[in-house]
């Protein structure tokens, strides 16, 4: 029951995913950056991108979920990825999946 519900959460983010990358008129080239973040970093990234596709799964299914998006978008995760565990996701304080084009600041 579990991987369905990360299988679940991850289709729907990239539908979210797809569907923002349409109506903001993204270029092929564009591509999403996909960062799992704490409550704070979420705030700020929401202030400074436009868009910024948010997804908060359930706590023991985030990094599961975040790994799984990655993959879906043929993105390696970076050294600092590789290195996360369910328990340095709980110490950081990390609740969500942020995804957001470094292209697309607000001004």
């Amino acid at each position: 029951m579990k991987e369905q519900t990360i299988e679940n959460e991850t289709r729907l983010y990239l539908f979210d995913l797809m569907n923002a990358a349409n109506e903001n008129g993204f270029k092929p080239e564009d591509n999403w950056e996909l960062d799992i973040v704490t409550e704070e970093d979420r705030h700020r990234i929401q202030r400074d991108y436009k868009p910024a596709v948010v997804l908060k799964p359930y706590a023991e299914n985030l990094l599961q979920v975040f790994q799984s998006v990655k993959s879906k978008l043929n993105q390696p995760l970076n050294q600092e990825e590789q290195l996360l565990n369910s328990q340095t996701v709980l110490n950081y304080g990390f609740k969500y999946i942020v995804a957001y084009n470094a292209k697309h600041q607000r001004r």
